[in-house]
């Protein structure tokens, strides 16, 4: 029951902040629980979503080069500026701080919690994007290993 009550609280938060995209998620969620047996899946879903949802971005982002709208001389103009260097520099950091995150994630399931919070607080008081749990794990995990080393010396 609580977590329908839980649920029920973010839907309403998604629906007085407008946003769509949470909207859609918690209803889905929620009709996923409506559906007889649907632990397994909502289990799967728990365990394999992040992977999913990484692709589906993924395939979004490479349609583009898919449709022509970019093209390899694209790529070579851009790295020709500082914005380009910029943009390529925090991707590759974005990676390596998701990474960090989905270990996270495996290591300390606990931290899920805070981290959905979290985000669920940036996306409706801050109009932010709910697509940063990962990198907010990553995060996460950068500045705890850095109180580990000051706290060991």
């Amino acid at each position: 029951m609580e977590s329908w009550l839980f649920l029920g609280v973010i839907l309403l938060i998604a629906f007085i902040a407008k946003n769509q995209s949470l909207l859609i998620a918690t209803i889905a969620v929620l009709v996923l629980k409506l559906i007889p047996h649907s632990d397994k899946f909502l289990a799967l879903l728990n365990k394999q979503g992040i992977k999913w949802g990484v692709t589906l971005i993924s395939a979004t982002i490479l349609v583009p080069i898919a449709t022509g709208d970019i093209v390899l001389k694209d790529l070579l103009n851009t790295l020709k500026s500082p914005l380009g260097w910029v943009a390529t520099i925090c991707g590759v950091l974005v990676a390596v701080l998701s990474s960090k995150g989905v270990g996270l994630i495996n290591q300390s399931p606990e931290v899920t919690v805070a981290l959905v919070f979290g985000t669920i607080m940036g996306v409706v008081f801050l109009k932010g994007v709910a697509a940063g749990p990962v990198i907010a794990a990553g995060i996460t995990y950068c500045i705890m290993q850095v109180i580990q080393v000051v706290t060991n010396h």
